[in-house]
């Protein structure tokens, strides 16, 4: 079993959705983002400069979620899954989910969210 490296509740405020009031007014996203990988290699050293560092992830994702813009919650955790495995060889598969607490649905809900997983093997 793999080692994780865990982000969990990432809040940005982005400009996300389908409808033009979405894309004007923006609203808060909240990301989580887990990374498969070994940490062995760099935790016996105990070396940050060789870690998959999880401060560098956290920028990934927040630069991703707030400088691009995307009518689908899929298209941007899509993109989140591409950053991680293109900036991070060591990552083997990378879990990332995106949720909307103030998705425009008819009804009261905790938000509508979107989870998807991705590795080197497609």
């Amino acid at each position: 079993m793999p080692d994780r490296i865990i982000l969990k509740n990432v809040a940005v405020f982005a400009h996300h959705g389908v409808f033009g009031h979405e894309r004007r007014e923006g609203q808060r996203f909240f990301i989580d983002l887990v990374c498969a990988l070994d940490v062995r290699s760099y935790s016996r050293s105990d070396d940050h400069a060789k870690a998959v560092g999880y401060d560098a992830l956290f920028a990934l994702v927040v630069e991703t979620a707030t400088k691009e813009r995307y009518n689908l919650l899929e298209a941007l955790a899509e993109r989140i899954a591409e950053r991680v495995l293109a900036g991070h060889p060591a990552v083997r598969e990378v879990e990332v989910e995106v949720r909307k607490p103030n998705a425009p649905l008819p009804g009261v809900l905790d938000y509508a969210a979107v989870r998807i997983t991705r590795g080197r093997d497609g």
